[in-house]
């Protein structure tokens, strides 16, 4: 879809400038900081594509096919292939008009004040949520590799097992939050998308190397779990609130289509590799992390849990900074890099309580992908292109689409949001 012939809208909706409140002059919402604009190559964008669009969820993908069985991959590439395509429509959306720098402003123009509002919460939750299951996966995987590790700090305050390595593993977090810059970002990710393809190979040399084999048969077909399954597999695709920061910050943004149909196809391959290996390995028994069921003591377990705790090193920074950028417009604080560093250290540390309090790994990221990801990825991005460009500018087929996409994304987001409220509560 080409995003240069679109004409500016901006009497779309009273034009974008009208349609919020004075401060949104400011505010970019999070989208681009002053050094993260316009600067980073074709390359270092697709990187830190690949590493928002994998990552945790790569972990959860044998879970989340044992939830559906078998025929639910074909739901997978479905869930692929329409999040790609409504990437593409926020580019397009973008395109729209010349103020428009991120995700809120696509909704402000959409549907102004109240639209920006909408297109906020559900962003920024979303980007908040998600580190949380980082710190929670950190937590379990270094117990597994150090089962009985503790540390006591005095006056009766003791710190055992995950809720140790959560708070070590945010500790050492912390310093990448404070990187602004997405150019420099970028070889940050370089380490995660690398570690996406060792964890895959590792998880295959424990199978034929070190005798774990191919045991696992599986299920044809778990309508039960069809809502868990969806929630995961979306959330595996749920980089659209940062895909107007990438687009923002690379020198040629014409060229960002041509990073998600790249970031796309990469993570798909990975996702649905992993997902086959782990389910065939384990069937129905496997874990909501899939490290958690690899031999204790191999070679291969070691080294794909090591490469597994990269990619939250590699990617927290790059979620989070959105909303802190967005907090950091909202106080007016510019370029005060102590304040920065302040703000970037508190939300740090409120991800760290939440994941102490809520350690369900399996059911926040369904949760988050059924609930905050559909509406993010699918709804939202189908919901603001038509109204900014009107069913009139667009083919019959190319509405058809989206609206099918709306009803069965609503679907999607209704059953599994209750189906993970459900399994959370339980464990409660």
């Amino acid at each position: 879809m080409d995003t240069g012939s679109a004409a500016p809208l901006l009497h779309a909706h009273g034009g974008l400038q009208a349609g919020r409140d004075p401060a949104a002059a400011h505010d970019h919402v999070g989208q681009c900081s002053p050094e993260a604009s316009g600067g980073a190559t074709f390359l270092r964008t697709c990187f830190n594509g690949l590493n928002a669009l994998s990552g945790a969820g790569l972990l959860s993908i044998p879970y989340a096919l044992a939830e559906g069985g078998w025929l639910s991959l074909v739901l997978l590439l479905v869930v692929a292939m329409v999040c790609c395509y409504t990437g593409q429509l926020l580019q397009t959306c973008m395109g729209a008009s010349a103020d428009v720098r991120g995700y809120p402003d696509i909704g402000a123009l959409a549907f102004g004040v109240k639209g920006r509002f909408a297109v906020s919460a559900f962003m920024y939750a979303e980007l908040y949520l998600v580190p949380i299951g980082f710190l929670i996966m950190e937590g379990d995987n270094l117990d597994k590799l150090f089962p009985g590790t503790s540390l006591s700090l005095g006056a009766g305050l003791l710190f055992s097992g995950k809720h140790l390595f959560i708070v070590l593993a945010s500790i050492m977090i912390l310093p990448t939050t404070w990187l602004r810059n997405l150019g420099v970002l970028a070889y940050v990710s370089a380490s995660g998308v690398l570690a996406s393809v060792v964890l895959v190979f590792c998880v295959l040399w424990a199978a034929v190397v070190d005798g774990v084999g191919f045991q696992g048969k599986g299920t044809m077909l778990n309508v039960s779990g069809l809502p868990t399954a969806l929630g995961l597999y979306t959330f595996c695709y749920c980089g659209h609130a940062i895909f107007p920061t990438l687009c923002n910050s690379m020198k040629k943004k014409d060229k960002f289509s041509n990073v998600l149909v790249v970031c796309f196809v990469a993570c798909t391959l990975n996702y649905g590799s992993m997902a086959i290996l782990g389910y065939l390995m384990y069937g129905d028994d496997v874990e909501s992390q899939v490290t958690l069921n690899l031999p204790e003591g191999k070679l291969s377990s070691k080294l794909a849990i090591y490469t597994a705790l990269i990619n939250p090193f590699s990617k927290y920074a790059l979620m989070v900074t959105p909303v802190v950028t967005a907090i950091e417009e909202k106080l007016l604080t510019g370029n005060k890099r102590f304040v920065s560093m302040l703000i970037r250290t508190f939300i740090v540390i409120s991800t760290v309580i939440i994941a102490l309090t809520v350690p369900f790994f399996g059911h926040l990221m369904a949760l988050v992908g059924s609930l905050l990801s559909v509406v993010a990825s699918m709804l939202l991005p189908c919901i603001c292109y038509l109204k900014i460009f009107g069913t009139a500018r667009c083919s019959r087929p190319e509405v058809a689409v989206i609206v099918m996409i709306i009803i069965l994304g609503s679907l999607v987001a209704a059953c599994g949001t209750y189906s993970s409220l459900q399994k959370i509560i339980h464990e409660f």
